[in-house]
């Protein structure tokens, strides 16, 4: 199945979607808890870093953009600076940002999660959830009118904040209806009726519960559960999302289909849901059938509840982990695609790590190194050095094992997410490609005297020295390995 699902995303056409719905600003606080405060007592966040990113509708937006769609987004901010941080965020993901309805009379929403030790440890909301003003909703469906007629589908992202009212839910339907454009929903609250003209909704289990007033406890309550969902919603399909126990996908006909989960680590369950309908959507408008598209969407669930807070899951990670002969061979790129991932990872305000090495013969030191750097952030490339830079660094007779063997061997650890061979002595252009936030050098270097580190630092990114393992070492390995068999 992994092999037809490859073969379904890396032909997939890019598909122009358009999202409608609750618009959020997700602000990131991150930092270390190592007291209590004498004045209360409450835990005290030292703060290292922070982070913006889109959210709600602007997420499932980012979403389609990662996968390689065209998003246009539809939706109201208020006139405050939140609003100038969401148009910057959209035009870094190439979504723009004329289908936004400004609306003063209230606050653009925005979510702020605190965390320390990838956990959620607290969320303010900065939001209004009144219903927005009949102008307001005119001029969002003045937008919808001007954008769905360049569109392969459209997308309704409801998080409950007000815009979608059942009121204007009705005349978009009618105007989706009339334009012959098929409606994927995310929903929200108890009342389903207000979808009613869906191609499809995505509620997870607990919102499917409250919206069907059925317990999900095993299949016949899942089975109860999704039939209230048609009779009340009057909807095509209903994918039900499980989490730990994947994805049910229903169908009017009666057909069912049950996806198992494939998350491996579960890090952060925020954001999986405007995953989950982004890559289902993507899918299902680029044409493939709707049974492949929600185990593409499971796929791509999987990868995203593996990192902290919302993340917009690419194409290219998405290939990786479909790929038939392992992910470790989507691991390996070239100097150009790597300096693409780094890209989109930062517009993720994911920190990329970067270190290098000849790695022949791969012993403890080599794993140790890896696994500490990637600790330093979200991402870790490896530079490494192609057969013919290791002779001209240390001899004919190196390196004991070729550049593809290699290759493989480091791409297949679970720390490392890309591996580049070079050509050159050093790393330094390709690090000049990559511009990494972080890298790392193991030894006894002085920062100062790291290759790369002038253009690191340039771009606000920093230096990190592992120390190496003693007693292990390549040319300790070779020399013990000549001792037991040299004869």
């Amino acid at each position: 199945m992994s092999s037809e699902l490859y073969s379904i995303v890396s032909s997939m056409r890019h598909p122009k979607i358009l999202v409608v719905g609750d618009i959020i600003l997700d602000r990131h606080v991150i930092g270390n808890i190592e007291r209590v405060s004498p004045e209360s007592p409450a835990q005290v966040l030292d703060m290292e870093s922070e982070a913006l990113s889109p959210g709600g509708a602007a997420s499932v937006s980012a979403n389609v953009s990662a996968l390689g769609g065209k998003a246009l987004l539809v939706g109201v901010v208020g006139k405050d600076d939140s609003a100038v941080y969401m148009k910057t965020l959209l035009k870094k993901w190439g979504i723009g940002a004329e289908g936004l309805v400004t609306d003063s009379s209230r606050p653009t929403t925005v979510k702020t999660r605190f965390i320390a030790m990838r956990q959620q440890m607290l969320r303010v909301d900065r939001e209004s959830r009144e219903v927005v003003s009949d102008k307001t909703a005119d001029s969002i469906l003045s937008k919808i009118k001007k954008l769905i007629k360049d569109c392969d589908g459209v997308i309704v992202s409801d998080y409950g904040k007000g815009v979608l009212s059942p009121r204007l839910l009705k005349k978009i339907f009618s105007v989706c209806r009339q334009a012959g454009k098929k409606v994927i929903v995310d929903p929200k609250g108890r009342d389903y009726s207000r979808y009613s003209g869906a191609e499809i909704i995505t509620p997870n289990k607990k919102e499917a519960e409250a919206a069907s007033g059925v317990e999900i406890t095993n299949e016949a309550s899942l089975l109860e559960a999704a039939n209230n969902l048609f009779n009340v919603a009057k909807v095509k399909n209903v994918l039900i999302t499980r989490g730990a126990e994947g994805m049910s996908l229903f169908g009017r006909k009666g057909k069912r289909v049950h996806i198992p989960a494939e998350a491996l680590e579960v890090f952060d369950v925020s954001g999986a849901g405007d995953t989950v309908i982004a890559s289902l959507a993507v899918f299902v408008f680029a044409g493939c059938s709707l049974e492949d598209s929600a185990r593409i969407a499971n796929a791509a669930a999987a990868i995203e509840v593996a990192h902290v807070g919302a993340y917009a899951v690419t194409r290219e990670e998405l290939l990786a982990r479909l790929r038939p002969d392992g992910a470790s061979e989507g691991k390996i790129m070239s100097a150009t695609k790597a300096a693409l991932c780094s890209k989109k990872l930062k517009m993720q305000n994911r920190k990329v790590i970067f270190t290098n090495g000849c790695f022949d013969l791969l012993h403890a030191g080599h794993v140790k190194l890896l696994q500490k750097a990637k600790t330093f952030g979200h991402v870790l490339i490896v530079g490494i050095n192609t057969d013919s830079s290791i002779r001209r660094l240390k001899g004919a007779k190196r390196p004991v094992l070729g550049e593809e063997d290699r290759s493989h061997i480091i791409a297949a650890l679970d720390s490392v997410d890309g591996v580049v061979l070079f050509d050159e002595d050093t790393p330094l252009k390709l690090i000049g490609k990559v511009k990494p936030d972080v890298l790392v050098k193991g030894g006894d270097y002085a920062p100062s005297s790291v290759v790369g580190r002038d253009v690191v630092e340039k771009q606000g990114g920093r230096v990190e020295i592992i120390p190496l393992v003693d007693g292990k070492s390549t040319s300790g390995l070779i020399e013990k390995i000549l001792e037991k068999y040299g004869d």
